[in-house]
């Protein structure tokens, strides 16, 4: 079974697409086809965009409140729609909203989130079936991220990212996530890398078997790989880190290319404070925590988002 809430079909359907960190991030070496061989614990958040779709007679159109989202064939949603349709040979068309509280291109997988819950609206909306197999298959080739969001998280990815495998958590962690505001892109950040920023792998293992021993045992082994590249385009990703400290995170750390940094709380109420504390800053920041299961919902209608404690 995919790992969304129950199916129901209609002609307008809602879907709740949360975000995605990065607590361990490795990049194990470059790949013959030209990809980085990745080592990554992602974890779903409470911090969620809305798409909304609507059948249509025919065609593909997507709106986003959210500006320089494209709503051409760039936009990952449209392309996941047109897949779908080319896959189930289905003739309708869909009008694609997203309404955006993920922050874009940063490091969250906010588009690879919108892109997968088309494809599982979509079978709702139309009333297709694909096999999980397929989807997933689908999901690849949108991007790396796509497919973690069909499933449950957390979750071990290899592979460039594609090959996921479930982690056990025993309970929430709290967050605070900040975002300084402008888009990173995640080709740019890769393209710099070099030989000495690949490692092992042990990292994100070590991170991994300390999921069950408690946050403070997860915030010692947060780790991400990308970070020496993303200070050398983004001099204030250390300020950003250092301001969660002293504002009393266990530990901070980039998610995925940037440059989004997620502070580990002790609780949700340390979450709220820390929150507040930085509320003076410039950046975006929200009071959060992760979500064991599905980084999917799907509803027939608009149900009313969570909120997420942003500032």
């Amino acid at each position: 079974m995919l790992g969304f809430s129950a199916p129901q079909r209609g002609r307008r359907v809602s879907i709740r697409a949360r975000a995605k960190i990065n607590l361990g991030l490795e990049v194990v070496g470059r790949r013959a086809d030209g990809y980085h061989e990745l080592r990554s614990l992602l974890w779903a958040i409470d911090l969620a965009d809305r798409v909304i779709l609507e059948a249509t007679a025919e065609g593909i159109t997507v709106e986003c409140d959210a500006p320089g989202v494209p709503s051409s064939p760039d936009n990952l949603a449209w392309r996941a729609a047109d897949l779908v349709r080319r896959e189930a040979h289905v003739r309708a068309g869909v009008r694609i909203r997203i309404v955006k509280a993920i922050p874009v291109a940063a490091g969250l997988g906010g588009g690879s989130a919108d892109a997968a819950a088309v494809l599982v609206g979509l079978g709702h909306l139309w009333g297709v079936r694909l096999s999980r197999a397929r989807l997933q298959a689908l999901a690849t080739t949108l991007g790396m991220d796509v497919p973690f969001f069909l499933g449950r998280g957390p979750a071990v990815a290899s592979g460039r990212g594609e090959r996921l495998k479930a982690v056990p958590a025993a309970c929430a962690v709290s967050l605070v996530v900040v975002n300084p505001g402008f888009p990173l892109a995640t080709r740019e950040v890769y393209a710099r890398l070099q030989p000495g920023d690949f490692s092992s792998g042990a990292q994100v293992r070590a991170l991994v078997e300390a999921v069950q021993d408690g946050v403070a045992a997860l915030a010692a082994r947060v780790f991400n790989g990308l970070e020496g590249v993303v200070a050398g385009l983004w001099p204030g990703l250390a300020d950003v880190k250092a301001a969660l400290g002293e504002a009393g995170c266990l530990a901070a750390v980039m998610s995925g290319s940037g440059p989004t940094v997620i502070g580990i709380a002790r609780s949700r109420t340390a979450a709220a404070r820390i929150r507040d504390a930085l509320a003076g800053r410039r950046w975006r920041t929200w009071a959060t925590h992760t979500v064991a299961g599905p980084a999917l919902s799907v509803w027939r209608g608009a149900p009313q988002l969570a909120t997420t404690g942003r500032v």
